[in-house]
């Protein structure tokens, strides 16, 4: 797997070896941004506080009974597109068909393998912001938000929508992510051990 720097990272903060260290109120990520394969990035955090707030309400079964101090892990993932995503019309639709089946494929060889493992975890549907396997959840999750908040990465408002930039790719980038209160060792284990079905779609 490849490393990628990201720019948003203090340079302090980079030198630091604790993971979990807050930087101005944001987590520095357990894993940076990591190429799996030639575009398709990941990266996992531990949610803050803020982020949890809204996670009770997307996931209401899982925190029911719960703080806000739940340990939960967020495995976000970024494809490099073909195109610039903040485009309209048959091409650009095609293109985020084919980056949403292979982030599936990708999220449920994940997810399964932390389920076998006996820890939960979910995944959400880029299309709707709503959960693939939690039932009885009407709380549309924001990938842009979510992107932006645990990576400071920049958006641009275009009318009501917000489009992500990434660092290296600008728009041609779609985000995704999963959620699992897994340990990151165990998130880490599964990452390097994904199976070829992981990527058989969408290439």
């Amino acid at each position: 797997m490849v490393e990628v720097e990201v720019e948003t990272v203090p340079a302090s903060a980079a030198s630091d070896p604790a993971p979990s260290r807050a930087v101005r109120g944001w987590l520095e990520p357990l894993l940076r941004p990591t190429e799996l394969r030639e575009g398709f990035q990941v990266s996992v955090h531990a949610c803050p506080r803020l982020m949890l707030r809204e996670l009770k309400h997307v996931f209401p079964a899982q925190f029911q009974g719960k703080g806000s101090d739940a340990a939960v892990l967020a495995v976000l993932t970024c494809q490099k597109s073909l195109m610039d995503l903040s485009q309209y019309g048959v091409d650009a639709d095609k293109e985020k068909d084919r980056l949403l089946e292979t982030f599936v494929a990708f999220a449920q060889q994940v997810v399964d393998a932390l389920i076998a493992r006996k820890y939960w975890a979910d995944f959400i549907d880029p299309c709707s912001g709503l959960p693939m396997l939690t039932l009885l959840s009407n709380k549309v999750y924001s990938e842009v938000d979510g992107v932006e908040l645990l990576l400071r990465y920049r958006c641009l408002s275009a009318g009501m929508c917000k489009i992500l930039l990434h660092p290296a790719w600008g728009a041609a980038v779609y985000p995704a992510s999963l959620f699992t209160t897994a340990p990151y060792e165990v998130v880490k284990e599964v990452l390097h051990s994904l199976p070829d079905e992981a990527w058989n779609v969408g290439s």
